[in-house]
């Protein structure tokens, strides 16, 4: 009896203890989740609070606790820019005006002056981006740079067809999770804008400038131009390309041109500079040879002519600067110039010598036709006796290389 009793004690004993066992088990596995759940909860939350606090695209707020504005992805930060910075004076445009140095327009116009910038220079978007500009300031003067292959393009927006990161164009919270956790920002972009506001020169007034690093001069230009060969441009009996119709484009023209008078009209105490920058001869030579040299004139034309008939614009003309357009040095590529060009045009802007005005336009862009004219038949040709133009894509492609290569190597240390 004493023994069973004693079993039977044990046999309780063990089933109390395994049962306590149990109950422990059960209890660690909850208080490790729930620690992991705390500690993935706080990681978040601090991830989400530091981009907040640090806002490298500026989608909440403008710079804090001293950060400088760091301006280096356009299609990420123009619109928070445009909703949060201090600004009176807006230059919009494609990637041809980054390089311009804010300083400049603040001295010369007595304003503060902020970029809005679409790569390609879509007229719907470079609207859009001027909406997001009034919606939040009073805009006294804008500077629109009038790209001549914006006209033609569609007038419709491109943001999201282009892969913009539409959460940050839009105004629904909930899409902000790919900002405020996304490890791209968190790791790089949050360093970088910590880095060029603490730790190293950064110049505020260059936002998007792109200049560092790139080769300009003829050689440079020639390389990356792919000029359309005879085989595939058709000629005419007086040996001239043929051109298609003049108004080959005319319903997009039409919707372009019809954004830019909204603008005009829905903002009548506002200063319009409008001004079309100064493509390389070599561009010129491509639309004529593509058969869209005629349909640019006409389409310039249509627009100038509609433009000029609100008073709060005032339309600068910079195409027809022969020391410019035909001095290859003064380019990278086909189209984009040089910091020192930007200047120029600034300078243009300010004393009204390339001014259109309603009484000179039909002269004016009679001049520019002819002048135009004159460059391909004496400047181009010159440069068709010469050797880059009868290279091959390859060739062109290694003559490129050599190019950069003693442009390295004499970017060094002296």
């Amino acid at each position: 009896m004493g023994m069973e009793k004693n079993d039977q004690e044990w046999i309780e004993k063990s089933m109390k203890w395994e049962g306590l066992t149990t109950r422990n088990r059960q209890s660690g596995r909850h208080i490790f989740f729930m620690r992991l759940f705390v500690t993935l909860f706080l990681l978040l939350f601090f991830c989400g609070l530091l981009v907040y606090l640090i806002d490298p695209f500026f989608h909440y707020h403008k710079p804090w606790f001293h950060l400088k504005e760091v301006l280096n992805e356009k299609e990420y930060q123009c619109p928070g820019s445009l909703a949060h910075f201090d600004y009176d004076a807006v230059l919009a445009g494609s990637s041809v005006v980054e390089n311009n140095d804010n300083s400049w327009f603040n001295q010369d116009f007595h304003c503060t002056i902020i970029k809005a910038v679409r790569s390609y220079g879509a007229t719907a978007d470079l609207c859009d981006l001027l909406d997001r500009a009034f919606r939040h300031r009073k805009v006294k003067q804008v500077f629109y740079n009038l790209d001549p292959s914006a006209l033609h393009a569609e007038p419709v927006l491109t943001f999201a067809s282009s892969g913009a990161p539409m959460y940050l164009y839009d105004d629904n919270p909930f899409n902000d999770v790919q900002y405020l956790w996304n490890k791209d920002v968190i790791l790089k972009r949050i360093p970088y804008m910590i880095a060029n506001s603490y730790l190293v020169p950064y110049d505020e007034n260059l936002s998007y400038n792109w200049m560092e690093g790139k080769t300009f001069g003829e050689a440079a230009v020639l390389s990356r131009y792919y000029r359309i060969p005879d085989a595939e441009v058709k000629f005419s009996t007086d040996k001239k390309p043929v051109q298609k119709p003049e108004n080959c484009y005319q319903d997009e023209l039409r919707g372009n041109i019809a954004l830019l008078e909204q603008e005009l009209s829905a903002h009548p105490d506002t200063e319009f500079r409008i001004f079309i920058p100064p493509y390389s001869m070599l561009w010129w030579d491509n639309m004529n040879r593509s058969g869209e040299l005629d349909s640019t004139f006409y389409e310039e034309r249509e627009a100038v002519h509609a433009l000029l008939s609100h008073p709060n614009v005032k339309l600068y003309l910079l195409q027809n600067i022969p020391e410019i357009i035909t001095n290859l040095d003064n380019y990278m590529d086909t189209i984009h110039f040089s910091m020192e060009i930007n200047h120029r045009i600034e300078q243009e802007l300010l004393s009204d010598r390339y001014l259109v005005t309603k009484e000179k336009e039909e002269q004016v862009m009679e001049h520019l036709e002819a002048e135009i004219r004159k460059i391909l038949d004496t400047e181009v040709r010159v440069l068709e006796e010469q050797m880059p133009f009868s290279m091959t894509w390859g060739e062109r492609t290694e003559f490129r290389v050599r190019v950069e290569e003693v442009h390295r190597s004499h970017s060094g240390p002296l």
